[in-house]
């Protein structure tokens, strides 16, 4: 219980303390502006804190600066993925620099993620795979 405790605590206060990279990914985020879903940020999964997520479709967001390109950055974020994987979550990794220069593009991915399995299909289903 007390590293729950812990980790609710710091997720308050990293988002008091959000980067300009969170910020603005957050305005195009919150209030289910993205095709009606609702996010939250900073948000304890398991033992960590992600910075963005949506339950709903099991998404998580993170937004990393350029030290995660180095060890043991990029290995604790590989195994942190996994970890989301295997509890169901698609995770979408940007760089920060990315987000502040192609804040639409990103978004534009997060659509795109979040919807692909909300079409129904074109086609009727072959014999035997109703």
């Amino acid at each position: 219980m007390k590293n729950l405790v812990n980790l609710t605590h710091l997720a308050k206060g990293l988002r008091t303390r959000q980067t300009d990279a969170e910020l603005a990914l957050w305005s195009k985020l919150n209030n289910r502006q993205v095709a009606g879903f609702k996010f939250r940020r900073q948000q304890q999964i398991t033992d960590y804190i992600v910075d963005f997520v949506c339950f709903e479709k099991k998404l998580i967001i993170e937004l990393d600066g350029s030290q995660h390109s180095e060890e043991p950055f990029k290995a604790k974020d590989e195994n942190k993925t996994r970890l989301f994987q295997n509890e169901g979550y698609e995770v979408l990794r940007f760089w920060d620099n990315d987000v502040l220069q192609n804040l639409d593009g990103i978004t534009e991915a997060i659509v795109i993620a979040i919807t692909k399995d909300n079409h129904p299909h074109l086609t009727s289903p072959v014999k035997g795979e109703e």
